[in-house]
């Protein structure tokens, strides 16, 4: 069972003993954190803070502790419901609220749930917020307001429907392209609140929608976490329907992988590459990904006559980049988009309809369109942490050993080589230690990663 307290939130597992897991206990506490952080920048004037949650078992149980939290701290709250992230993101923006937290896991499985902290933007807290509220919450002396001073649910809102709506109304979304093609497509969204959302924008863009694991009920019908080996039903089902794509989410819906007529995996990393080549066939400008993403998005920005940068993991590191930048598009190599005319956030939904837009234009089929990009092949590995392992010591060793290779350190250590790389970091949600590489065929990805997992199995050993 797991606390984890991190740039992305705080993120445990439902049950055991208070602050080793993420127990009533510690959602107030972290809750109340939240809140005099937030008061604190509002100069103590009152608060109103947006609650949305995925579908998950614990997530109205989650809610409610949340929600009442707030309001014992004095804040107002405007609850969204089942709501996606990127839709709770957008609707502190559209509501005028102070902040919003976001219950969800994410991609971690059943047990697993977590507060996700967001800004007046509707953007993840800074690390330096995020150290101030995990401080806040290790102080043991706070008086909540009077009775005369809490807060109120000031609106129970369903914020998806808008949502679509934004998505539809983008300059670059071309609804008309799209329902001309009249797509058939699967949606695998793990029932959890992408059933909601998914098969409503895909009707709205004319697709003809077969829903799979589309139900909400938070018993996801298989690991969540959108990678090829858990998505052998979705590759079956669109071979059997004659489907012309698959369309597959996680829990929270900011992340979006894509499956082949053929039933093949487009592969996660691409989904923001293609969606990045239409974008700068018609706009030209930067991109962003993080430093565990994929070379793909560099050439093809460069072929764009863009500049590509890499920022540390992490969705705040990556906005954070494409501000710096000017970045047009940007995102992770896990699937998660982000498009800035819409918001800063990684978000599926316009992930979906930009790359939908872009295959109706080119007339392609998802294999064709998938053999234009340059062929990469990742290898994603990790390793269990143990109390007997010393992260930094790990990353330092590997580090200095590779001394005379082009090395990273921003973000753990990654190595660039002439013709492969490789990226090493502790996770930000779990207990692990993160082992990626990518090169030009599958057989060298895997090797290249078994090779650094039995260097760090030896530095671990002496």
């Amino acid at each position: 069972m797991t606390l984890i307290k991190s740039i992305s939130g705080i993120r445990g597992t439902i049950g055991g003993p208070a602050g080793e897991n993420l127990t009533p206990l510690d959602a107030v506490k972290f809750t109340t954190a939240y809140a005099r952080l937030m008061t604190r920048r509002k100069a103590g004037k009152k608060l109103t803070i947006v609650v949305g949650r995925d579908a998950r078992l614990s997530g109205e149980l989650m809610a409610n502790l949340v929600k009442g939290t707030l309001m014992a701290a004095g804040a107002d709250v405007i609850d969204v419901g089942l709501c996606t992230t990127p839709g709770t993101e957008m609707a502190v923006i559209a509501k005028k609220a102070d902040g919003g937290i976001i219950i969800t896991a994410s991609h971690n499985p059943r047990q697993w749930n977590a507060l996700k902290l967001l800004n007046a933007a509707g953007e993840f807290l800074s690390d330096a917020e995020g150290k101030e509220v995990l401080a806040l919450a290790e102080e043991t002396q706070y008086d909540y307001p009077t009775i005369d001073n809490i807060g109120h649910l000031a609106g129970c809102e369903d914020f998806n429907d808008e949502h679509i709506r934004r998505v539809l109304a983008l300059p670059l979304v071309d609804v008309g392209a799209v329902r001309k093609r009249r797509f058939k497509v699967v949606v695998d969204a793990v029932n959890s609140v992408g059933g909601i959302v998914m098969p409503r924008l895909l009707r709205e863009l004319g697709c003809e929608v077969v829903e799979l694991n589309c139900e909400p009920t938070g018993e996801f019908a298989h690991n969540p976490e959108p990678l090829p080996e858990n998505l052998t039903e979705i590759s079956e089902v669109i071979v059997r329907e004659k489907a012309d794509l698959g369309i597959v989410v996680d829990p929270d819906v900011d992340r979006l992988a894509l499956v082949s007529e053929d039933g093949s995996m487009f592969v996660e990393e691409y989904t923001l590459v293609a969606v990045a080549d239409y974008v700068l066939s018609v706009k030209s400008g930067n991109t962003v990904s993080n430093l565990s993403s994929s070379r793909a998005l560099r050439d093809v920005t460069q072929r764009h006559g863009g500049s590509y940068a890499a920022s540390a993991v992490g969705e705040v590191n990556v906005v954070a980049k494409m501000k710096e930048t000017g970045a047009v598009i940007g995102g992770e190599g896990n699937g998660g988009v982000i498009y800035p005319e819409l918001h800063y956030g990684r978000d599926a939904l316009v992930g979906t309809a930009l790359f939908l837009t872009y295959l109706a234009k080119k007339g392609m089929t998802m294999t064709a369109l998938r053999a234009t990009y340059p062929a990469y092949f990742a290898s994603k590995n990790k390793i269990q942490l143990t109390p007997a392992i010393d992260v930094d010591k790990v990353l330092l060793e590997i580090k200095t050993r590779y001394a005379g290779e082009n090395v990273n350190d921003t973000d753990g250590v990654k190595i660039d080589f002439e013709e492969c790389w490789v990226h090493l970091r502790k996770s930000n949600t779990e207990p692990i230690i993160r082992i990626y590489t990518e090169a030009k065929s599958m057989a060298e990805a895997d090797a290249l990663a078994q090779r650094f997992i039995a260097e760090i199995s030896e530095i671990c050993a002496l």
